[in-house]
């Protein structure tokens, strides 16, 4: 049997929110668990849209982490 510990090298997270606070939040919290899988954020990407349907703004984030050199 054998056993084996690959690291993960890099991971890309999504997020969305009804505001940028709430939005600012939920990467803060990636940020600290990917830091404990030794992984540092490479680029941070957002967008804002208007919901003509609910007259409100959507906010959304994609994260990429890569591992530590």
């Amino acid at each position: 049997m054998e056993f084996r510990l690959d690291l993960l090298e890099t991971k890309i997270e999504f997020f969305e929110a009804i505001n940028l606070k709430s939005l600012e939040s939920q990467i803060e919290k990636s940020i600290d668990i990917n830091r404990a899988l030794m992984l540092d954020v490479y680029s941070i990407s957002h967008q804002s849209t208007f919901n003509h349907r609910t007259e409100k703004m959507h906010f959304s984030a994609v994260v990429h982490f890569k591992i530590k050199r």
